[in-house]
């Protein structure tokens, strides 16, 4: 699924869904955890498309991770590799939830890809950082989540600060894995990630003293 941007293409904005460890059932339209993925994508290109930004909605061939094949890794390279052939020269921001946050944090190393928006993200113990290196990472995690663990991305935090441009951690309170509680935040988060992508105006959380890097609450 994709919205347009108004105008010449500046940037484009890749969302990614979320899914399950293991499991080959087909990703449809109606499934929840791309559905969850609508409203926040079509709310950034609200904020974007005036401003050239174009958003993307992949939509996974199946459900799960299924290490070692990877497919819905596998299917966002397919996607970049779309997107550069047909905006070369344009770069590219990723937004993945769930285990979507996973994929992007993975693909990062694409050579158009300039920053990843991580919601809620599957960030298991020893997941590698260095396909962030150089790039921009933003993790947003509810502090209710029992889904995917926030202590988790803390710790994929503090690791990826030794190879990324710059990392920053928000703890969304009292907010759990499905971003319902405050869906507010989480949409004016996507929505300000749009405008940073656009160059409009830059991310507050950029701001944050080192203290509140990794532990910035909203």
């Amino acid at each position: 699924m994709t919205w347009r941007a108004r105008g010449p293409v500046r940037a484009v904005v890749l969302v990614l869904h979320g899914g399950a460890e293991n499991g080959l059932a087909v990703v449809r339209p109606w499934g929840l955890a791309y559905l969850r993925m609508v409203p926040l994508a079509r709310s950034t290109a609200g904020a974007g498309a005036p401003h050239g930004v174009e958003v993307r909605l992949l939509r996974n061939r199946v459900r799960g991770w299924n290490e070692p094949e990877m497919h819905p890794v596998s299917d966002a390279r397919w996607a970049l590799d779309r997107i550069r052939a047909e905006r070369p020269e344009v770069p590219v921001y990723l937004v993945g939830h769930s285990m979507g946050g996973r994929v992007a944090l993975r693909v990062a190393d694409d050579p158009a890809v300039r920053a990843v928006l991580a919601l809620a993200p599957w960030t298991p113990a020893g997941e590698p950082v260095e396909p962030v290196t150089g790039r921009t990472v933003l993790i947003a995690h509810g502090t209710r989540d029992h889904i995917t663990d926030p202590a988790e991305s803390f710790t994929y935090a503090q690791r990826a600060q030794a190879v990324a441009e710059r990392v920053v951690r928000i703890e969304v309170m009292s907010e759990g894995h499905a971003m319902l509680f405050r869906p507010g935040v989480w949409t004016r988060l996507v929505r300000d990630f749009a405008r940073d992508a656009a160059g409009v105006a830059p991310l507050t959380a950029w701001s944050a003293g080192p203290d509140q890097r990794l532990r910035l609450p909203v």
